[in-house]
C-alpha cells in the first residue's frame, strides 16, 4: 500500500513528477542526516530531527520549488522570499536539468544554520 508521501509524487503529471522525484533523491543524497517526512500534507525533509526544507508546486508559476525553512538570512539571487517570514523558496524549471551547483551552494548555507 502506498503512503501519502508516495502518492504525492505519483499524482503529479510529467515533467513535474520527474522533477520532484529527482529533487527528493538529490536531497536525500545531499546529507545522510536528511530524512523524508509527510507533514502539513506535503513532503518535508528533516535534518537531524529538525524541519529543513520541503517540496511544493508554486501556484502562480506552476513550477516545483524547494522551500528552505531557515533561509531568511541567506542572501542568494535564486531565493525568493515572497510573503514568508522565515522561509525562502527556490523555483525549479521541470523542463531543465536541476541546477545542482546552485542547490549545493544554497543548501550548504542552510545546513550551516543547524
Amino acid at each position: 500500500m502506498l503512503t501519502p508521501l508516495d502518492n504525492f509524487y505519483l499524482q503529479k503529471e510529467e515533467p513535474v513528477r520527474g522533477c520532484l522525484l529527482a529533487l527528493k533523491d538529490y536531497l536525500l543524497a545531499f546529507d545522510e542526516n536528511i530524512t523524508p517526512e509527510w507533514k502539513y500534507k506535503l513532503p518535508f525533509f528533516y535534518y537531524k530531527g529538525k524541519m529543513f526544507c520541503y517540496l511544493w508546486i508554486h501556484k502562480k508559476y506552476l513550477k516545483p520549488y524547494i522551500g528552505i525553512v531557515e533561509s531568511k538570512h541567506i542572501d542568494h539571487p535564486d531565493l525568493i522570499i515572497e510573503k514568508r517570514a522565515r522561509m525562502k523558496i527556490m523555483l525549479i524549471d521541470p523542463n531543465e536539468d536541476l541546477p545542482i551547483e546552485t542547490m549545493n551552494d544554497i543548501l550548504k548555507q542552510a545546513l550551516a544554520r543547524y
